[in-house]
């Protein structure tokens, strides 16, 4: 089982960017499909982006896409997101996720990071 741990998030204006990154543990790493997925307060959790295990294949949420990148370097274990032009509405705790299928489905995804806190003042 991979093991994730994010890190990155903070305290931003509206307009500013930021850059999350998580950090696995496991020899799996590299054939794992790696997503992130945010949890905005007093909602679901909703999908933000995904990538294949290598790199070549990635899918966004219309919400976040043009201004968000998804990112890997498997020879260093680590997951990226590069988020550009935050909103106030993108403010959520953000995790990193593994799965074994290109999919943007949460229940597919069974290694979980613990999050780490975005939040976009306006």
């Amino acid at each position: 089982q991979v093991q994730l741990a994010e890190s990155g998030g903070g305290l931003v204006q509206a307009g500013d960017s930021l850059r999350l990154s998580c950090l696995a543990s496991g020899r799996t790493f590299s054939e794992s499909v790696l997503g992130w997925f945010r949890l905005p307060p007093g909602k679901e959790r909703e999908f933000v982006a995904t990538i294949s295990s290598g790199g070549r294949m990635t899918r966004y949420a219309d919400s976040v896409k043009g201004r968000f990148t998804i990112s890997r370097d498997n020879a260093k274990n680590t997951l990226f997101l590069q988020m550009y032009n935050l909103k106030p509405e993108d403010t959520a705790v953000y995790y990193c996720a593994a799965a074994r299928i290109f999919t943007s489905a949460i229940p597919s995804y069974n290694s979980w990071g613990q999050g780490t806190q975005v939040t976009v003042s306006s």
